[in-house]
């Protein structure tokens, strides 16, 4: 079974390379069309998908994962209209392929230009979330990356519907079928076999929990681009307002706590803490979001009698994606950068002020790929930023960092004319 796993993954792996050179060279017309079949057949087939996500919410394996995966796993109607949505917005983004980056004339007559072009084929390896399988086909179909898809056995049989709806719209384009695959398996061995094709696939993009993503980064020869975790932070400024403070906070933990741009933790300046807090707590216990507290803040709201349990060294860094949140009081924006740098994990992270200079230094000095002043983590996502869609957040420091849009999804190479010249 190994070997025939082994032969399958392989004939994938190549068809994909072969595909990626077609895909590399297509016109903008023909990628834009199989993109605008595709949000079509999403929308008309929207009574197939939820069958197909009903099978999967009925499996063991869905039964099995927390309320916030299960979440992050489960179509409806809305989510159905909004990956239409999202592919529809990626037809109208620029096309990246071909895009001349620098262009020099070298004194001995060369021309030198630096171009955008794909990276080639990229392995995305998820888990739970199907629109993960339209989001990663369409940012690789756009910026012409075969794309080979490996979800998690909890949405196997949503990614299968929403995979044959590709296959169509390449086709009815007249674009290979093969340059998005999905692998029709969830064995682990699959996976194995997968990341050790270096000769034919260029890039790795896991996505899902840290587990996975170490996993991938410790097995695969390939390279990889990887999102740890979100351990996001809101920091509360002396100078906030606090009604601004409190929305931005409640959205940022509320909204969607299973999402990784979701705040985990809180810090409050001292000098506003006993003002904030008990007004913030009490919304966010409305809403049963769990306060874990450091000494300081339990004592602010004891004699409100609001709920808080103890935090431990662990809850300061860890990435709940469930209606949890660690609560700090600090001294100082110092203090808060310092901790933030400390103990984040470089996704996202906020601070409330009023005080442009403090922000600017927060903003220049928090080491995170995306930092905010004066508004919620959750922006921290492709269709929010324009990108129509994202590969994923990068947490890495080489090649891409932040949301990963079709930019993100490209490399590029030299092209030189002459007219005869050789070196001396």
């Amino acid at each position: 079974m190994s070997a025939d796993l082994d032969e399958l993954v392989l004939s994938l792996a190549q068809r994909a390379r072969a595909a990626a050179l077609v895909l590399a060279n297509a016109p903008r017309t023909k990628k834009d069309l199989a993109l605008s079949k595709l949000a079509d057949l999403i929308d008309a087939s929207a009574a197939t998908l939820l069958e197909a996500n009903a099978r999967d919410l009925a499996g063991p394996e869905a039964q099995a994962v927390s309320a916030a995966a299960r979440d992050r796993l489960t179509l409806n109607v809305g989510r159905i209209q909004h990956l239409a949505a999202s592919v529809r917005e990626v037809v109208v983004l620029p096309d990246p392929v071909g895009e001349v980056l620098e262009e020099t004339r070298r004194p001995n007559g060369l021309l030198i230009r630096k171009v955008r072009v794909p990276i080639g084929v990229i392995a995305i390896i998820y888990e739970a979330r199907p629109n993960v399988t339209i989001d990663c086909a369409i940012l690789c179909l756009k910026s012409g990356n075969a794309s080979i898809l490996r979800g998690g056995k909890e949405s196997f049989h949503t990614n299968t519907a929403l995979a044959a709806l590709i296959t169509q719209a390449l086709v009815a384009a007249g674009l290979p079928a093969d340059a998005v695959q999905l692998v029709p398996t969830t064995d682990r061995a699959a996976l194995n076999s997968l990341l050790k094709l270096d000769s034919y696939i260029h890039c790795v993009i896991p996505r899902g929990g840290e587990s996975l993503i170490r996993f991938v980064a410790q097995n695969s020869t390939i390279p990889v681009i990887k999102h740890y975790k979100g351990v996001c932070f809101v920091y509360v400024d002396r100078a906030a307002d606090l009604a601004m403070a409190e929305a931005i906070t409640l959205n940022a933990k509320v909204q969607r706590p299973s999402a990784c741009n979701a705040a985990e933790q809180l810090l409050v300046h001292r000098d506003v803490a006993a003002k904030f807090l008990p007004s913030v707590a009490r919304a966010l216990a409305a809403k049963q979001v769990q306060l874990r507290t450091d000494a300081a803040t339990a004592a602010i709201l004891a004699p409100a009698q609001i709920a808080t349990t103890p935090a431990t060294t662990e809850d300061y860094a860890t990435e709940f994606l469930d209606y949890v949140i660690a609560v700090r009081v600090v001294d100082s924006l110092e203090a808060a950068i310092g901790t933030i740098n400390r103990d984040s994990s470089n996704h996202s992270d906020a601070i409330v002020t009023a005080d442009e200079a403090a922000a600017r230094r927060f903003l220049a000095e928090v080491d995170s790929a995306t930092v905010y002043w004066n508004a919620s983590t959750r922006f921290t996502d492709g269709y929010e930023f324009g990108y129509g869609a994202e590969i994923g957040i990068s947490t890495d420091r080489l090649h891409a960092r932040g949301p990963m849009g079709l930019r993100e999804l490209c490399i590029y190479k030299f092209l030189i004319e002459g007219t005869g010249q050789v070196r001396s």
